[in-house]
């Protein structure tokens, strides 16, 4: 029996191995196990398949399903029922693609991770340089894999909670190149444990990769920033604190000030030389088939008509959010000529986060694609500011830190918010600045709040009921927590009798 290795293509995701009895005759696209790790170059291209997947596991339903799910959004008359059964709630099932793909593609990718760092060191290394590189291609894939990891633990398991973390159930953990292994669901603790330990790892051998604007690669900064993601997660709140404010700090990463600069860091993704200056992490991407996935479901451009068919719009409350001077305004939203079931809607507020970066499209009209912006330094600025609302003798430190915020984006100065004032305050901005970047669920979810959709823009566009426009869900619903995808639930023997509540 032969471990056969696929191969797509040096930029596509690398394949997962199948087994062959085939005697020592393998596909003319296939090698053998051992044959795919034997030199730097080997290492280099799987190192480009794992960005790639990487790269493919940001934006699209990745990315917006949760927000689709959330209060943020209304879905239109000519939605589809696409993404439809994530923004009902019901019936949210365990099949749902959504579901399905998320928990899928991430756990393929921690596979081909695996497999690089499993095989990685029969690669002879003949000199300190080769070396660096070595450590460079395995800090990028421990960091990767702690991100995917962490992806999981917070869409398919409960919050943390230091005093129940280490009994509730979180995900299986897979550490080796194992088609055929069968795991049990690890707990919250051992999977965020998992976690540090792999960013630890990323954190040494990543060490001589200073960090830089706009950085399509992973570097140390990239780990810092993940780091302060997760602690804001584990409630560790010194640990947060530092490690958002080492990046702050740097002076690498200043906010953006003027409103033209801040539009084309996401309009075109950093271009001019400066509109990228506050982005950590934006992995690379270019034309014709070098793309990911799009966030396409915001603005639906029908270039015969020059019109738009949106399957969601923002709410009126979350337009009205922001004030005159704030630049984010201009940039997030846009009021667009909409055409919805055979009606003119003019000047409609639509998602403009993401028109397409002209760069990247694939015809004479936009194809929705940008370069994914996985870290920015505006959500360190919320993460130090939200850990250190949470305690009395650091909520002088929080206000100030997230006034360091808005005045950047030209909103006003907050004054003497204490208590819970001033984490309303951090929650709300965390809204301002993050919109639709698929943040919005796991930010109730780790506040125990629950929501009321309402305040729509016009109702007349809208499909409504109380799964639309009036839903209205608790804290502590059961589907905040996705379920264990239905086939992995047949397939795995040992998940038997561990679903989620509620599914």
């Amino acid at each position: 029996m032969k471990n056969i290795l696929k191969i797509l293509s040096l930029t596509a995701v690398i394949a997962l191995t199948s087994v062959s009895c085939e005697l020592n005759r393998y596909p003319y696209s296939a090698i053998e196990q051992s044959h795919s790790f034997v030199t730097l170059r080997d290492a280099g291209s799987f190192n480009t398949g794992l960005y790639v997947s990487f790269r493919s596991a940001i934006y699209g339903l990745y990315m917006f399903s949760t927000d689709v799910q959330a209060d943020l959004l209304n879905a239109t008359l000519d939605y589809g029922n696409r993404n439809g059964f994530p923004h009902k709630w019901t019936p949210l099932l365990a099949d749902d693609y959504t579901i399905r793909d998320t928990w899928r593609y991430q756990y393929a990718a921690i596979s081909n991770i695996n497999n690089l760092l499993n095989n990685a060191g029969q690669i002879p290394i003949a000199s300190p340089a080769e070396q660096a590189t070595m450590d460079k291609y395995l800090g990028e894939a421990y960091l990767m894999r702690a991100y995917f990891y962490h992806q999981l633990v917070l869409r398919f398991a409960k919050d943390y909670e230091p005093a129940t973390a280490a009994t509730d159930p979180g995900v299986p953990i897979v550490l080796t190149y194992d088609l055929f292994f069968k795991p049990l669901r690890s707990t919250v603790e051992q999977v965020y444990q998992q976690i540090l330990a792999d960013i630890g790892k990323a954190e040494t051998l990543l060490a001589a990769s200073p960090g830089a604007q706009n950085s399509p690669k992973i570097t140390i900064d990239c780990v810092t920033a993940l780091k302060a993601r997760v602690y804001l997660c584990m409630h560790n709140w010194t640990a947060t604190v530092t490690a958002a404010n080492s990046l702050i700090t740097s002076g690498t990463y200043p906010l953006i000030t003027v409103a033209a600069t801040f539009k084309s860091m996401w309009s075109a993704d950093g271009t001019p030389v400066g509109s990228g200056a506050e982005t950590i992490l934006q992995l690379a991407a270019s034309q014709p088939s070098e793309l990911g996935n799009a966030n396409s479901i915001y603005l639906g451009y029908n270039a015969t008509s020059t019109k738009y068919t949106p399957d969601f719009v923002p709410e009126q409350w979350v337009i009205d959010m922001y004030g005159a001077g704030d630049i984010r305004k201009a940039a997030y939203l846009e009021q667009k000529a909409v055409y919805v079931m055979g009606t003119n809607y003019p000047n409609f507020w639509c998602i403009n986060k993401y028109p397409g970066n002209p760069a990247l499209f694939t015809g004479a009209s936009t194809n929705y694609q940008h370069k994914p912006k996985v870290f920015r330094v505006a959500e360190m600025y919320l993460i130090s500011a939200e850990a250190a609302a949470q305690t009395p003798a650091t909520e002088a430190n929080a206000l100030t830190t997230l006034n360091l915020l808005r005045t950047a984006r030209g909103a006003t100065v907050l004054v003497g918010l204490t208590g819970t004032a001033l984490m309303d305050a951090v929650k709300s901005e965390r809204i301002r600045e993050l919109l639709c970047e698929g943040t919005r669920i796991d930010d109730l979810k780790r506040w125990k709040m629950g929501f009321a959709r309402s305040a729509p823009q016009n109702i007349l566009l809208l499909i409504t009921g109380p799964d639309f426009d009036q839903k209205v869900v608790a804290a502590g619903d059961d589907k905040f927590v996705w379920a264990i995808p239905a086939n992995d639930m047949t397939t795995n023997p040992s998940l038997i009798g561990q679903q989620n509540p509620g599914w």
